[in-house]
């Protein structure tokens, strides 16, 4: 079996030598086929070093490339809850709204086993928390300014969150650093909950 590998092996050097050429009685290439040839081993596109690669995107800032959520006009409104949407699977929607100190907010129950909860280490001081029954509709008052975020709680694995921003969002540094520890707890989806405070 190894005789036949060897002999093999030095049959496909001796036509791949004869191939270029090597021994041969051939004629010199003409320049038509230097040409071609020469255009088959020429590089495609260009080499691009890992390190430019990194540079180049740390010079873009993730918040360029994010659009801004816009004042929701009005002083009611509505976030639905969803199995899918637009946003993906197990979503409210809008899943970012900004909103005037003193609105109100419906959370409706589109489909079914949602409902809508505060995560208490992730709403502004003083500011009452929620926890709606699961398949009911829901309706809270903001009344305190900042950064707020839900869940549903039987998806919360799924990081089925949503974020009102009330009027300023004065404590969106504390909200983004509890952010990153509870990401931690979502098996799916787990950059949706940052990239969703990155629109505020």
């Amino acid at each position: 079996m190894s005789s036949r590998i060897v002999l093999l092996n030095n049959f496909v050097l001796l036509f791949f030598l004869a191939g270029c050429g090597f021994g041969g009685d051939k004629d010199p290439l003409t320049e038509k086929q230097k040409t071609m040839i020469a255009e088959r081993i020429a590089p495609v596109g260009s080499v691009v070093k890992v390190e430019d690669l990194i540079q180049e995107r740390s010079a873009v800032s993730p918040e360029m490339s994010v659009d801004k959520v816009a004042l929701s006009q009005g002083n009611e409104h509505v976030v639905e809850m969803l199995n899918t949407g637009d946003g993906g699977n197990m979503i409210f929607d809008p899943a970012v709204i900004r909103v005037s100190k003193g609105d109100t907010i419906h959370f409706r129950a589109v489909d079914m086993s949602h409902n809508s909860a505060t995560i208490n280490s992730m709403i502004p001081p003083g500011a009452e928390s929620w926890t709606g029954l699961m398949n009911q509709d829901i309706s809270v008052v903001l009344d305190i300014e900042g950064v707020y975020v839900y869940q549903c709680d039987p998806h919360a694995m799924m990081a089925m969150v949503g974020v009102i921003q009330v009027g300023k969002a004065v404590n969106i540094s504390e909200v983004k650093i509890a952010a990153e520890k509870y990401k931690s707890n979502f098996m799916l989806n787990a950059e949706r909950l940052t990239g969703y405070l990155a629109q505020l």
